[in-house]
């Protein structure tokens, strides 16, 4: 900063004259040269060096910080050192003595300190005023000879020069230094710009060296790849650390300079996120950039598009498909009709009646998602919600069936279509009791609301006494016409997950703590 640097100077130059008084002192008890100075005036000049080092004393402690600041005091202080010189120079006999040479240094001294050019030039002319007149005093006492005023004009001339000089080349440094300065503001706020767009990117953002040790990373990939951790611990960590899926198609594309990219979870139930790389500097082997994104946006997309095209297959389709099922059912309840039928012929009339009431469930379903419209959310304080849909469902159900709630947040508010709930909850609880009766023989469910406060979601999980579901279909669980019992459809659990992710939640399968069969519909910030 501008004022810590005349401080700087201004101290150095209270230090030059302290040490100058001191030098000029010893010059006079010295024998060597004592002839050199006060030659005229012995006690005038020892009085003078005296005080001129007294003046230096509070110069020298924090008087100093307050003084560069105030211009005038620099110029009585600039005045009081063209005095001391003067009253020194004409004790030891003027120009000869060589001390009005000191004048030099004030006057530029002057010129740097004091940024007011006409105070500036005021102590040149001063100190020439001065000099001048010294020498004419000692002309006239007989000191000193005639010839002596063309060095005193010469140094008086010198004084001036180096006056403007100094003022010149500081002022064109101060410029200087103004438009350093500014730029350098300029570029560290740039920085900070840069610093913060990157850090507020969606996208998760690394720099890896050449042998992949994470450098910086911004907090979306933190985010994405290390969410329990915080951002300063993950400073100076392998890619391996976060994936080893990650590592390996950073080390391909490395060896080889090529990289389709694939997406890839970073643990199990986690979206699925897709990594690009780049050269920091083109056609060098040091330091990369790893790109790092969300893949559930892509798959939404996809999904929505999968949608798009089931919508309108169904819509051209449904005419086609329930006429000739109705004419199918007519027929098949007619032949149950019938008193010739015979038993072997009626059951064979119930099995088309049951396969004819299934796939019109399956064209209903499809139906329903493809005419679906935007929800209509409401708050709804949850834990009263859920007793009375339990016992609607229980009634409608009219068969002995166990289902508990397990909700300590009594005030706990959701925003959720009511209607879409009350789907979504009804098919997992279908599913979870005909899972529970098929492994235990009783059918119970239980309900369990949590809260996490680490990601700021409100937690659903529906939970069962069943087998649970195998590895190998947990990945195709949710998709379209996939069923793991015999007469189900295949889009009720697609069609949960949908009706979620209209409701900003979303449904997944896991274990519970206990290993239980559970599915989790997770409500995230914007829900609650």
């Amino acid at each position: 900063m501008p004022g810590q640097q005349n401080l700087a100077l201004f101290r150095i130059y209270v230090a030059y004259r302290s040490l100058l008084s001191v030098v000029l002192l010893i010059m006079l008890v010295s024998p060597n040269t004592r002839q050199l100075v006060g030659s005229l005036n012995p006690p005038l000049y020892l009085a003078v060096a005296l005080a001129y080092l007294a003046t230096s004393a509070p110069l020298l402690g924090s008087l100093s910080s307050r003084l560069h600041r105030n211009q005038k005091m620099l110029f009585v202080v600039f005045l009081v050192d063209i005095a001391a010189i003067m009253l020194l120079a004409d004790a030891s006999g003027g120009m000869v003595s060589g001390l009005p040479i000191l004048l030099v240094i004030t006057a530029a001294a002057s010129s740097v300190l004091i940024a007011n050019r006409t105070l500036a030039m005021l102590i040149a002319s001063v100190s020439v005023l001065a000099l001048l007149f010294d020498t004419v005093r000692l002309i006239l006492m007989g000191v000193l000879h005639s010839n002596s005023l063309f060095p005193a004009g010469l140094l008086g001339a010198l004084i001036f020069g180096v006056a403007v000089m100094v003022q010149a080349i500081a002022g064109r440094l101060g410029r200087a230094e103004e438009l350093a300065r500014n730029r350098a503001s300029d570029l560290y706020n740039l920085q900070r710009l840069n610093e913060q767009i990157v850090q507020h990117m969606e996208i998760g953002i690394l720099l890896v060296n050449h042998d992949g040790l994470v450098r910086v990373m911004n907090k979306a990939a933190t985010t994405l790849l290390a969410p329990e951790r915080p951002v300063a611990v993950e400073q100076g960590r392998q890619l391996a650390d976060y994936s080893d899926e990650l590592a390996y198609q950073f080390e391909h594309w490395k060896d080889t300079g090529l990289h389709r990219a694939k997406p890839f979870s970073i643990l199990d139930g986690s979206p699925p996120v897709i990594a690009h790389f780049r050269e920091l500097q083109p056609n060098t082997r040091g330091e990369a950039l790893v790109f790092v994104e969300d893949y559930t946006p892509v798959t939404q997309y996809a999904q929505s598009l999968k949608l798009s095209s089931l919508g309108r297959l169904t819509a051209s389709i449904a005419h086609e498909i329930r006429n000739p099922l109705g004419a199918i059912s007519h027929a098949a309840q007619l032949l149950q009709e019938s008193p010739d039928l015979s038993e072997p012929d009626r059951r064979l009339a119930d099995i088309v009646q049951q396969h004819c009431v299934r796939v019109n469930e399956i064209v209903e379903s499809v139906m329903q998602i493809s005419r679906r419209e935007p929800p209509k959310p409401e708050y709804i304080m949850l834990s009263e919600w859920l007793n009375d849909f339990v016992l609607d469902y229980l009634k409608e159900l009219n068969r002995p069936a166990d289902i508990s709630i397990d909700c300590d947040y009594r005030e706990l508010l959701v925003e959720f279509d009511p209607e879409n709930l009350r789907r979504v909850l009804s098919n997992l609880l279908d599913n979870a009791l005909r899972h529970s009766k098929m492994a235990t023989g009783r059918e119970t469910a239980r309900i369990v609301v949590s809260l996490d406060f680490s990601t700021h979601q409100c937690l659903v999980d529906v939970i069962d006494a069943g087998a649970g579901v195998p590895a190998a279909d947990q990945a195709k669980l949710f998709e379209p016409f996939f069923t793991t019992v015999e007469a189900g459809s295949g889009m009720g659990l697609y069609l949960c997950r949908e009706l979620c992710e209209i409701n900003n939640a979303d449904l997944h399968y896991r274990h519970s703590n206990a290993g239980e069969s559970c599915f989790r519909i997770s409500l995230n910030q914007r829900a609650l």
